[in-house]
């Protein structure tokens, strides 16, 4: 396929079969797109697909929680980690919703005037802080967050900048007129846990969602995406998880910070930047690691595995709504 896909050639989504297919339709019916390129660029691996599809729709797109406030805080993910494709799309989500002068506010980098969605933005930055949003609807506000820590790094690493073909999601009549045409899909209610049965793995459910399709999907996610780690030596995976560790889950990886020689040790490179600075990734840095028999599954797993570890750093960080870390 051409496009928005810099690394890896997945296979048309009309080819699909199995799980990767049921995957497309549930984005058609559930998502508004079909043929989402956030997920069909995961495509070579199904069980990273189907649990990243399952934690995004089972925390965003179904629940109770608002959608708008959900939008706001993937969009605060979106912007601290320097993601355009994705702050465009939820802006795209909120002129959906119909809230289209926020959709506009946010993308600019303005904050909103309305306390409660300033709130929900800047916690979606910095997720340490307390949180804006009552504990019975903490899953879906921690999922969604989470989800796009996640999806934000396979974006970056993976996918390039432009949303829409030539690069017009940059006009605002684009963006309202293709939230317009979403608006149906956004404000359907749907029934919780309808993914799950897609997933190919499973893992333990976290803390802030014990129970409840939330916790099912980022268990089976945590375990896909660690899958990763086996495709670098002891000595890399270690490198990589304590340099994580060691980050305060918010400030970009500064430009100074060294980094694996390319030459020497090229996987734990990418993973790492995967980790910490996705968008920083540049085509010496995948060309330079994937060598045969590397393939697109192997290398959308060492990118989920840095991402992943990113994703558990800023969940060691979280503040329940009662003030105590989770």
């Amino acid at each position: 396929m051409t496009g928005p896909f810099r690394y890896t050639s997945p296979e048309p989504p009309q080819s699909a079969t199995g799980e990767v297919a049921d995957v497309y339709t549930q984005l058609a019916a559930d998502f508004g797109i079909r043929n989402a390129s956030t997920f069909v660029v995961l495509s070579a691996s199904p069980p990273l697909l189907t649990a990243t599809w399952a934690l995004m729709r089972e925390s965003l797109l179904a629940g109770r929680a608002s959608r708008t406030g959900k939008e706001l805080v993937a969009a605060g993910v979106s912007l601290a980690n320097r993601c355009p494709f994705c702050a465009t799309a939820h802006a795209v989500l909120l002129h959906a919703t119909g809230d289209h002068r926020l959709a506009e506010t946010v993308l600019r980098g303005d904050e909103p005037e309305d306390p409660g969605e300033r709130g929900l933005l800047a916690w979606g930055k910095d997720m340490s802080g307390p949180p804006p949003f009552p504990a019975h609807e903490a899953d879906e506000y921690v999922g969604t967050a989470l989800a796009f820590h996640f999806i934000n790094r396979v974006v970056s690493s993976l996918l390039s900048e432009q949303m829409l073909p030539g690069g017009v999601e940059k006009y605002r009549l684009v963006r309202s007129t293709a939230g317009r045409s979403l608006a149906a899909t956004v404000r359907r209610d749907l029934t919780p846990g309808t993914s799950l049965p897609l997933l190919g793995t499973a893992g333990e459910p976290p803390a802030w969602a014990a129970e409840g399709p939330v916790g099912t999907a980022y268990g089976a996610l945590r375990t896909a995406a660690h899958q990763g780690a086996g495709l670098l030596s002891t000595r890399d995976a270690a490198f990589v998880r304590e340099s994580v560790a060691g980050w305060d889950g918010v400030t970009p990886l500064p430009l100074s910070a060294p980094l694996p020689e390319r030459a020497d040790r090229p996987g734990a490179r990418l993973a790492l930047l995967a980790a910490r600075a996705p968008y920083r990734i540049t085509d010496e840095d995948v060309a330079a690691w994937r060598v045969p028999p590397s393939t697109d599954h192997c290398l959308v797993h060492l990118v989920a595995f840095g991402a992943i570890l990113a994703v558990e750093r800023v969940e060691a960080l979280l503040r329940t709504p009662a003030g105590e870390l989770s």
